[in-house]
């Protein structure tokens, strides 16, 4: 696999049709994205998803916790 040029920008999760599907694993809520840091989160659970190559990883040992 080649890796990706620093010039160029990272994936992102433009299409909010996908956004508004995407729930948490743990409680089943809406995720909100965040965008500088490439994190789906949930207020609920206090997690946040990262987001690698565009692909949402909604695995729980995953996430990192909030603060």
């Amino acid at each position: 696999m080649n890796a990706r040029p620093e010039s160029e920008p990272r994936p992102t999760i433009a299409d909010r049709k996908m956004l508004e599907a995407l729930v948490c694993p743990q409680t089943k809520t809406l995720l909100s994205y965040d965008a500088n840091r490439q994190e789906l989160v949930s207020r609920a659970a206090r997690l946040a998803y990262p987001i690698r190559d565009g692909v949402p990883i909604l695995v729980i040992d995953e996430a990192r916790p909030l603060d």
